[in-house]
């Protein structure tokens, strides 16, 4: 008997990889919803467990369809942040709440999300941030340590990139690349933890065909789509996920 016999376990579980793929594809920040929508059926360990080798097959489509199209400087200032938020992450896992966690991240995501939504608004075009690097390695760290506890960095990753303005398909360039470099950082803590028992690793297995195509299809999608309109639905994604965050981690 796998996790994934049981009909409900296995219909939630196919929206969280279609979700991931849906992020990893280039709408970054939905993926976000995956983890806690997976722990509606599995332990949250378990959950976070199984979504993260989905995550890093995702990942090696992603980082090969916009390998052309990424940001070093912020990648070189927001991954060794990225990493000691990861190493924070797994040494405090323990005492962390994650119900208010997530509140916490879901209400600065929200606030950040309609914050933008209202000084572009009717087209405006504000200038671009300028914010000096050491500020993307705060912002990385914040984004190591969500991704640790429940895969849920996207929010802070687009909260000091997206303002920067970079076009479409390097935004989502640099997010599939750091987002990798960062999956694969976690990997040796979820190993110290036992968190591949072989009924975990059997039904990551069986998901990967969805988490491919699901991933390819919005990649295909995503670069057909205006640079202007993009930007736009990133900072309602926001707002949809920040109200989703904060409901969730307030109602546990």
């Amino acid at each position: 008997m796998t996790l994934l016999s049981d009909p409900a376990t296995l219909a939630i579980l196919i929206v969280a990889v279609i979700l991931l793929g849906m992020a990893k594809g280039g709408l970054a920040g939905v993926g976000s919803l995956a983890t806690p929508l997976a722990a509606l059926v599995l332990p949250p360990a378990t959950a976070a467990a199984l979504l993260l080798p989905v995550l890093i097959v995702q990942d090696v489509i992603s980082v090969w369809s916009f390998r052309a199209t990424w940001d070093r400087w912020i990648i070189a200032w927001m991954l060794p942040g990225a990493a000691l938020g990861i190493l924070a992450g797994y040494f405090y896992a323990d005492g962390v709440d994650e119900a208010r966690l997530m509140a916490a991240l879901g209400a600065i995501t929200l606030a950040f999300g309609l914050y933008r939504l209202w000084i572009e608004r009717g087209g405006r075009i504000p200038a671009a941030s300028q914010s000096p690097g050491w500020v993307g390695s705060i912002f990385g760290a914040l984004t190591g340590f969500t991704s640790q506890i429940a895969h849920a960095g996207g929010p802070p990753f687009q909260m000091w990139v997206a303002p920067r303005k970079l076009p479409h398909l390097t935004f989502v360039g640099t997010s599939s690349v750091l987002f990798a470099a960062v999956n694969w950082m976690k990997v040796p803590a979820y190993v110290a933890l036992g968190a591949f028992p072989h009924d975990v690793v059997v039904a990551a297995a069986l998901l990967m065909p969805l988490a491919i195509g699901s991933t390819l299809l919005t990649v295909r999608w995503l670069k057909r789509i205006d640079g202007a309109r993009f930007y736009i639905l990133i900072y309602l994604l926001m707002v949809l996920l920040g109200a989703k965050l904060m409901w969730d981690g307030l109602a546990g």
